[in-house]
């Protein structure tokens, strides 16, 4: 009966995060409204919570194994929910972004532990069993999250989003309690790499602030400071990676050129997916004037394509080879990417963003459940769990980082569309001394609530149209990379794969 604890708990840990961060993109527009936030407010709601997860998820996995693997999944369970009560009563942007920072602390701990208490429970065909019940509970629960806080936002408040974890995780909370033993690994270091984790975090965030501080074409002393002292962060963790005594991130692991590929790859088409995706949202209920609920059910063609594609892309590997799907993949999503700049202001979803979902879909059917496959026969099998941990956080980084990136972007070609529209039309002056000073608003596809009732329709049109540019440059930005990792796979990834006997990281 414990086993069944083990894997109801795990399951519903990892429900917390999925939905958690599927279900509060959905609700960034209203939350935006709500508290007449900037785009690079509402950024930071998301970026916050993905800097400490990305950079201290290996650092969780680590102290699972050193000090008991139930014990930190229960901590980052509490923090996770405590957070959550946070940014449901945060009352003003300032908070909500602060609790979402403590949520992706508590996300480092939860996320990675999920699975490692059904490692660590779990042997031969039963492991693969419950790891595959886990993994269908997260395609299902990754697809309910924008539909449940579309739902929520649109019927309730966007804060019921938050508020749907405290039951969850009182739940697991009492199962961990009483429900089973707790576990560890008895040949773990017993070092923590404190430095590495630290140096991560100050590298992303220094980057991360100094991108979204440079939205608009500006790039002042404070964005520019920030981006070279998150670069010579970046270049300290290489080298402490390189000196410590248990480093989180094992610089031997990338002499397999095959690893090093992989998370180039990993890189380029998750930062392709991350940071474009985000603008969706924005795009659907801003500007298409989607109901909250019809934009969360917008990717539900993704959604459905991995999960009922799954086993059968497991096997491309077999058959083709590592390769080839993986070039696949990464075009097919990059011609995914380009039909979202099709479509102008209007239309019916089937006509025009239903299209570019199905491609994305069928892209990542040929390189998701590839890619992870790759990764693990890049290196022996002794060091998979912590290639798929590298991998991961290569995946969450890249998000993190094309989210910022993309805002620069978006804002960059949505300042010079509107400014030339705005030339051309005749505002009465406090408008156009409004849209002025409230252009952080107009980033994320909003109109400022000052603006004249006469005036209203012709900014509307302004800043939907500016928005529109802004997003085909993001969208284009997005296929770019995607043809790169396609260049990367051709260059790197060998068209059949062999598990190095040694161990590509000793010492």
């Amino acid at each position: 009966m414990a086993k069944t604890w083990v894997l109801v708990a795990a399951i519903l840990g990892s429900a917390m995060s999925f939905i958690d961060g599927s279900a509060v993109n959905v609700v960034l527009p209203i939350l935006q409204r709500d508290f007449a936030a900037t785009a690079a407010d509402v950024q930071w709601v998301v970026e916050g919570y993905a800097l400490f997860l990305a950079a201290l998820i290996l650092l969780g996995g680590a102290l699972g194994d050193i000090y008991g693997r139930k014990r930190m999944f229960t901590l980052g369970v509490a923090i996770f929910a405590a957070a959550s009560l946070g940014c449901a009563i945060a009352s003003r942007i300032e908070i909500l972004i602060a609790a979402r920072c403590v949520q992706g602390l508590g996300a480092a701990l939860m996320v990675p532990e999920s699975l490692a208490l059904i490692s660590a429970n779990f042997s031969g065909t039963e492991r693969g069993r419950a790891i595959g019940t886990w993994s269908a509970f997260a395609s299902i629960t990754g697809a309910f999250g924008p539909i449940l806080g579309g739902y929520l936002a649109q019927h309730a408040s966007w804060r019921w989003v938050f508020l749907i974890n405290l039951p969850l995780a009182l739940v697991v909370v009492l199962l961990c309690w009483r429900g089973f033993p707790d576990s560890r690994d008895p040949d773990a270091s017993p070092h923590v790499d404190l430095i590495g984790s630290a140096l991560a975090t100050l590298a992303l965030g220094g980057v991360t602030y100094g991108l979204i501080r440079s939205q608009g074409g500006t790039l002042d002393a404070g964005a520019a400071v920030a981006i070279v002292a998150g670069i010579v962060f970046g270049a300290a963790f290489v080298w402490a990676e390189r000196h410590v005594t248990a480093p989180m991130l094992p610089p031997g692991l990338f002499r397999s050129r095959t690893f090093s590929g992989a998370n180039v790859y990993t890189l380029l088409l998750y930062a392709a997916l991350g940071g474009s995706l985000y603008f969706v949202p924005f795009l659907l209920i801003d500007v298409q004037r989607y109901t909250p609920s019809a934009a969360g059910a917008a990717f539900l063609p993704f959604i459905a394509l991995q999960f009922t594609l799954a086993r059968w892309s497991g096997g491309l590997i077999a058959r083709f080879g590592a390769r080839a799907p993986l070039v696949g993949g990464a075009l097919v999503a990059g011609l995914g990417f380009l039909a979202f700049m099709l479509p102008g202001e209007g239309g019916t979803y089937w006509t025009t963003y239903f299209p570019a979902v199905v491609l994305l879909g069928v892209g990542g059917v040929f390189f998701v459940a590839p890619l992870t496959t790759t990764v693990f026969d890049a290196v022996a099998t002794t060091e998979a769990g912590i290639a798929s941990g590298v991998n991961n956080a290569v995946a969450r980084t890249a998000g993190l980082l094309a989210i910022a990136a993309f805002g620069i972007v978006l804002s960059a070609v949505f300042s010079q569309r509107f400014e030339a529209e705005l030339s051309r039309t005749h505002l009465d002056p406090p408008t156009v001394q409004i849209v002025h000073a409230q252009r952080g608003q107009l980033y994320a596809g909003a109109v400022p609530a000052g603006v004249t009732p006469g005036d209203r329709p012709l900014v509307e049109n302004l800043v939907h149209d500016s928005f529109l540019a802004g997003f085909r440059a993001v969208m284009a930005g997005s296929a770019l990379l995607c043809l790169l990792a396609a260049a990367v796979a051709v260059a790197t990834i060998p068209g059949r794969l062999s598990r190095p006997v040694e161990p590509a990281a000793s010492g």
